[in-house]
């Protein structure tokens, strides 16, 4: 099932519901106020490419020289 976050037009609290296969979205209640009136919000997926060794901190030179690549 699906995660997507929501933010209640009513009380502006944000939430997660696990859609259905056949979610109805007027079905989805704010758990605060119990508000129909909802903005569905665009969230980046979490994505897991297994574990993957860290890099070294670029002061120690192991990433770019001078630590100009902005990764650590």
């Amino acid at each position: 099932m699906p995660i997507y976050d929501y933010k209640c037009g009513e009380c502006g609290k944000i939430y997660d519901v696990f859609h259905k296969v056949r979610e109805v979205q007027g079905d989805i209640l704010c758990p605060s106020c119990g508000s129909v009136k909802h903005t569905r919000l665009l969230s980046a997926p979490s994505i897991s490419m297994g574990s993957q060794p860290e890099a070294p901190p670029c002061a120690t030179g192991g990433c770019c020289p001078g630590g100009s690549c902005g990764l650590n």
